[in-house]
């Protein structure tokens, strides 16, 4: 019995480290606002949308000081300008960790310093002082015994990669190998990782239509309409791992094949100028809410494939004061008010990012959604309806959105209660007419009037109509049916 139960406490503490090491979704926070929002305020938010990983460009005290207490995991950054003055001396280093770092942790859960952003491509004078800069905050951190918790990368350009497809093809500017050689030499020894910054925003507007649009949003693609890498025969059905495999093709061509990659910052713009006519809210919204599934699926890359990628999306709030195109003053999920500018399209993300500051969803059919399958849901959902407020429009759609809305708020808004067998969709737009209110509208009281509901004891735990809801197993229950296993042989 005893190693039964050893074996029973290997496996959860094997679970628990995969739940630590699960890919996360994080924000960038830019300050380039004519009005920004106090610290405070911008804590808040994250608080509401449920972020709990943000990276910031400098180490803003006030910023720090608004996180601390929260346990939201922060990425503190050196700005580009003090590179050169941290990569020439340990002790102006040592004073940067001292103040920025150690005055606020572990109040302040700082998990990394970003060492500058693109340094090599955006300000290469200082590329000779960069992996000093790296090796003397790292040795600082040692100082102050904070290097197992705290890690030290600098986030790269996607475009040092070249000849990125096919991706096993790819490998990094060779000028720029004297300084990247001993940064992964630096990355490898203190267990970091590689961070990167990718657009496929700008690969596909450089593109001039190699590729089409939806390979670059994340929407699905036919087989025969896949990119597939002649060496490797690897598909690729989205720009965002292909560029993901051709980093790691990249540092294996260096022979470094052992340091994960992390998005420091991508994300679509939702406005832009004459010229940038893709630069609209709803490929921002396609390419975001997309992209936030893709990662927390931990759908992986065809060459690492249930091998998350952790990112940070680019960004929280539009910055109007930003110097260039209209578009990249455009990429913010949030206006200076906290108002979404668009609200992303997600379902079974755990919360994060679920931007509706109203708090207001519902569950309604699928846009093309098969008109049968979603007869099949009312069947199952509801009894009969005809003559009550919200019978009318008399049609298949309108009475799906109002059977799966009823059983979505009865069941708690759980985001596995609107689903029927992918039909439905959690929306934020209220779908209430008339006189027929629909429930969690502003008012309802979370009342559920103008329908009779079926049981939803099911007599066959097989039957379709069982089937058609219950589709999928949760992964904990099987995890907790297989601990239990273990508990009784």
């Amino acid at each position: 019995m005893a190693k039964h139960f050893l074996l029973l406490f290997l496996l959860l503490a094997v679970y628990v480290a995969a739940i630590d090491e699960e890919p996360f979704i994080g924000v960038n926070i830019g300050r380039d606002l004519s009005d920004m929002p106090h610290p405070t305020q911008v804590v808040a938010l994250l608080k509401a949308q449920q972020i709990r990983h943000v990276r910031l460009y400098d180490a803003d005290q006030a910023m720090l000081i608004a996180l601390a207490n929260t346990g939201i995991r922060v990425a503190v950054s050196v700005p580009n300008e003090e590179i050169l003055a941290i990569g020439q001396s340990n002790t102006t280093a040592a004073k940067w960790v001292s103040r920025n770092v150690v005055a606020h942790y572990p109040a302040t859960n700082i998990t990394s310093i970003c060492v500058g952003s693109e340094v090599l491509t955006a300000l290469p004078n200082a590329a000779k002082v960069l992996v000093s800069a790296l090796k003397f905050i790292h040795s600082a951190l040692l100082a102050s015994n904070l290097d197992h918790q705290i890690k030290v990368s600098t986030p790269l350009s996607s475009s040092m990669i070249l000849d990125s497809f096919p991706p096993s093809q790819a490998f990094f500017n060779r000028s720029l190998n004297p300084v990247l050689v001993p940064m992964f030499d630096f990355l490898q020894s203190t267990g970091s990782y590689l961070m990167l910054n990718t657009y496929p925003y700008y690969d596909y507007m450089k593109s001039d239509g190699v590729f089409p649009l939806d390979y670059a949003l994340f929407k699905p693609l036919p087989p025969n309409k896949e990119v597939i890498d002649s060496n490797t025969l690897l598909h690729y059905s989205n720009v965002f791992d292909s560029v993901i495999d051709a980093a790691y093709f990249a540092m294996a061509f260096l022979n470094y094949t052992n340091i994960p990659v992390v998005v420091s910052e991508t994300g679509w713009p939702s406005k832009g100028d004459s010229n940038e006519p893709d630069a609209t809210v709803e490929n921002a919204n396609t390419y975001n809410s997309n992209l936030i599934k893709h990662v927390l699926n931990v759908t992986g890359t065809p060459k690492h494939p249930g091998i998350g990628v952790s990112t940070y999306i680019y960004e929280l709030y539009n910055e109007d004061a930003k110097a260039g195109s209209l578009s990249e003053k455009n990429w913010g999920l949030f206006d200076a008010n906290g108002k979404p500018i668009y609200v992303l399209r997600l379902t079974e993300s755990g919360g994060v990012l679920a931007n509706d500051t109203t708090n207001q969803t519902y569950c309604v059919a699928k846009d093309g959604a098969d008109p049968k399958m979603l007869q099949a849901g009312i069947d199952w959902a509801c009894g009969p309806g005809k003559g009550q407020l919200c019978y009318e429009p008399d049609n298949v759609v309108a009475h799906a959105n109002y059977a799966f809305d009823t059983y979505y708020h009865q069941m708690g808004k759980s985001p596995q209660s609107c689903d029927f067998n992918d039909m439905a969709t959690i929306s934020t737009t209220n779908p209430s007419h008339g006189s027929c209110v629909f429930p969690g509208s502003h008012g309802n009281n979370g009342t559920f009037p103008n329908v009779t509901l079926s049981s939803m004891n099911s007599t066959n735990a097989d039957s379709s109509a069982w089937n058609l809801h219950h589709g999928v197993r949760s992964p904990v229950m099987m995890i907790v049916h297989l601990l239990m296993g273990v508990v009784w042989l």
